[in-house]
């Protein structure tokens, strides 16, 4: 990137740059043997359990039915959407050799439906490959009529951490090794996770609820973070707070405006030439995330755009990207 790309990002003047590289033409070398990301393409979940063991906190709003679409790639890959979600649940992708390492997968939409394989089953099949225990996540939907709201995605988030926790000892993991990881809007929900794990924004159902919901490791890919102009992306702040939003929820739900010093540290990936998320969403939680004294990296890709998961990235730059979250995962 060059100095009018960077100031055109927003990353110069952005803090302990030491922690951040941004990434032109030349690819870094990968501790991994695999030549393409996309493995196992009929590789199907081993367990697939509801978050909530009866109906999800206040019920499910009247006329909702979940329902799966199809959607064109021109991979021919399978790529569903979950839309209209009344039973958030967790797809389970068990490694053959687990490292006890937990992994949280949590797909974007733009808040208007939950993407399956692109960036969940894909993903849980690749990490699976290196022992990680993954469990891929849907969730509710914050403009579709839920008691908590804009809270409703959370709610889901927090119940999948403790549940994950609480399926230790049945899914051989250790409850201090679990990390999340989100995309697009789906890094909102995953950032609001590391953000708000303690927030109170249900009543406790079982025994799992008395367990911790933070994330021991964070990684947020092209996130959505700030509802504000001109950095927002507009649809999902539509779709979690409204079109016209009061002052207090622009506050509430940008999150580089809830950074703490006890939030999980943290893994920014981005394109520069990203147009639906732009780049300065990362910048401005990893700056946030500095300043608080979290330990943050971010990478930054001069190309890329938004929303490529792990596809069609062989021989590009970008075919690092899964490695180098694993890699500092296990470094951090």
């Amino acid at each position: 990137m060059d100095r009018r790309e960077l100031l055109k990002s927003g990353l110069l003047g952005v803090p302990a740059l030491g922690a951040l590289t941004a990434c032109g033409g030349s690819q870094p070398s990968s501790s991994s043997d695999d030549t393409s990301l996309i493995v196992d393409v009929d590789r199907q979940p081993d367990e697939t359990v509801a978050l909530w063991p009866d109906v999800p906190p206040g019920g499910v709003p009247a006329g909702l039915e979940e329902h799966y679409v199809e959607r064109e790639n021109k991979f021919g890959l399978p790529d569903r959407a979950a839309h209209d979600v009344t039973r958030p649940a967790l797809s389970i992708f068990k490694p053959e050799n687990p490292t006890g390492e937990a992994l949280l997968l949590i797909p974007g939409g733009g808040y208007r439906y939950v993407v399956v394989e692109k960036e969940g089953w894909e993903g849980a099949r690749y990490f699976n490959r290196r022992g990680i225990t993954c469990y891929v996540m849907t969730y509710r939907l914050p403009h579709q009529g839920w008691a908590a709201g804009s809270d409703a995605p959370l709610q889901d988030a927090q119940r999948a951490m403790r549940v994950i926790r609480a399926r230790a000892q049945t899914d051989n993991i250790d409850p201090a090794r679990v990390a999340a990881m989100g995309f697009s809007a789906g890094g909102h929900v995953a950032g609001s996770l590391g953000l708000k794990f303690d927030a109170d924004v249900y009543q406790p159902v079982d025994d799992a609820d008395r367990l911790s919901a933070r994330p021991d490791r964070l990684a947020m890919i092209y996130p959505v973070v700030t509802m504000r102009a001109p950095a927002a992306h507009e649809g999902s702040r539509i779709h979690l707070i409204g079109e016209a939003p009061a002052e207090e929820l622009y506050r509430a739900y940008s999150l580089d405006e809830q950074a703490r010093g006890d939030a999980p540290p943290t893994f920014f990936l981005h394109s520069s030439d990203d147009l639906s998320v732009p780049v300065a969403n990362s910048v401005g939680l990893y700056s946030a995330l500095n300043a608080a004294g979290v330990p943050a990296a971010m990478h930054v890709f001069t190309h890329g755009g938004h929303g490529f998961g792990v596809r069609g990235l062989e021989n590009t730059p970008q075919a690092v990207w899964p490695q180098l979250v694993l890699d500092w995962w296990r470094k951090a």
